[in-house]
C-alpha cells in the first residue's frame, strides 16, 4: 500500500557569523552611544541585538573572540514612554497623544521622575510622591472642560480623586487646551499642578525593560547585583569579561555594540511515498518522531546544515499520512 508523506523544511540563509535560525549577529567595534548605535543598526542591518536565549548568549560569547569589554545590546528601560491616564483612543486625534510642550531641559528623564506637572504653560517631570495641586477634566464627546483642584495630593491620589469626581486627570491634546489650563490661573497666581501624564508606573524606581526591535522576550541574563538602577537613562550592555552577562549603564556612554540582521526563512515541501509496514500505525507519534530523526541523519550525511528544521505537515483531518488512491488503468485497445 502506498501512502503520501509530506515533509516540511524551514531553512534559513546560512551565515558565517550566526548559527541562530533567523538572525545574523554583527559586532561593531566603533564606540557609540546607545541611541547612536540603535540608529546605525537600523540603517545598516535590522536593529540592535535581541538576546532571547542561552543559545544566543553562547553564540555572542563565541563571536566576541578576544574582546572582553561591554557592548550595547537592544535592551533598555523605556524611559520615553509617556502615557495619559485617560487612555481611551477615541478621545485623541492624530498626533494628539504625542503633544508635549516640555520646558527647557525637560523631561529630565531621571529614573525616578515618572510623573508630569504643568507650570506656566510648560511641562516638567518629577517624583510622583511629591504633593501638588491638581487639574482634572470632564469629557463630553470630543470636548474637555478643565477643573482646578486647590488641594495638594501625590500623583496617584490626584488620579483617584479626578476619576471619582470628574473624568480623569487632565489630558492636554494641543496648544489650545494647554492655554485653557493656563487661563485657570489668570487670577490667584501660577501653580505647579499635576496633569495626567506619567511613565509606565507612577511610583519611584519602576523598570520597564524593552527590546529595541519590539520583541516580547522575557529572557534575562543579568550579572550579579545587576541591574543596580543607579543611572538616569538606563540601557543594557553585555559584559564579555563576564560570560556576556548584562549590566545596566547610562545610554549616553560610548561603547561598541551588536547589531542583528533578520534572515528570511524559506520553506520546502518534499513528498515521499513509502510502503506501509505490517502492524505499524503510520500516524503514531512515536513512529513519526523516529522517522524525523532518521531523515535528519540522512540530510546531515548529505551535507545539509543543522539550521534546517524538519516537521511533518498534517493532511486535512489532522493526520500526517493518507492512503494514496491508485489510478485505474485504461483498457488497451
Amino acid at each position: 500500500m502506498d501512502v503520501v508523506l509530506l515533509l516540511t523544511m524551514a531553512a534559513a540563509g546560512l551565515s558565517a557569523v550566526s548559527s541562530h535560525a533567523e538572525r545574523q549577529y554583527h559586532f561593531v567595534y566603533e564606540a557609540k552611544t546607545m541611541p547612536e548605535a540603535q540608529r546605525y543598526c537600523r540603517e545598516k542591518h535590522t536593529d540592535l541585538a535581541t538576546v532571547d536565549s542561552m543559545e544566543v548568549v553562547e553564540l555572542l560569547n563565541n563571536m566576541s573572540g578576544q574582546y572582553n569589554q561591554l557592548a550595547w545590546i537592544g535592551l533598555h528601560d523605556d524611559w520615553d514612554t509617556w502615557k495619559w491616564s485617560m487612555s481611551d483612543p477615541r478621545f485623541y486625534g492624530p498626533g494628539e497623544t504625542e503633544f508635549r510642550p516640555w520646558g527647557t531641559g525637560q523631561p529630565s528623564n531621571r529614573q525616578s521622575y515618572q510623573c508630569a506637572y504643568f507650570l506656566l504653560g510648560k511641562w516638567g517631570d518629577t517624583y510622583c510622591h511629591k504633593t501638588r495641586r491638581v487639574v482634572c477634566f470632564d469629557v463630553t464627546g470630543p470636548s474637555a472642560t478643565f477643573v482646578f483642584i486647590n488641594t495638594h495630593m501625590i500623583w496617584t491620589e490626584a488620579q483617584s480623586y479626578c476619576r471619582e469626581h470628574h473624568t480623569d486627570l487632565a489630558s492636554v491634546r494641543n496648544e489650545a487646551e494647554n492655554q485653557q489650563i493656563l487661563e485657570l490661573f489668570s487670577v490667584g497666581g501660577h501653580f505647579n499642578v499635576w496633569i495626567g501624564l506619567s511613565r509606565d508606573s507612577p511610583v519611584p524606581n519602576p523598570k520597564s525593560w524593552k527590546w529595541s526591535d519590539g520583541s516580547s522576550s522575557s529572557f534575562k541574563y543579568w550579572a550579579e547585583n545587576k541591574p543596580d538602577l543607579s543611572t538616569s537613562k538606563v540601557c543594557v550592555a553585555a559584559a564579555f569579561d563576564n560570560s556576556g552577562k548584562w549590566e545596566d549603564s547610562d545610554c549616553g556612554l560610548e561603547k561598541p555594540f551588536i547589531c542583528y540582521t533578520a534572515v528570511p526563512v524559506s520553506m520546502q515541501v518534499i513528498k515521499v511515498r513509502v510502503e506501509k509496514p505490517n502492524g505499524v500505525d503510520l500516524n503514531d507519534p512515536a513512529f513519526l518522531d523516529a522517522m524525523l530523526v532518521e531523515a535528519k541523519k540522512n540530510l546531515r550525511a548529505q551535507g545539509l546544515d543543522d539550521n534546517v528544521q524538519l516537521a511533518w505537515r498534517k493532511q486535512p483531518g489532522g493526520q500526517v499520512f493518507k492512503k494514496e488512491e491508485k489510478k485505474k488503468k485504461r483498457d488497451e485497445l
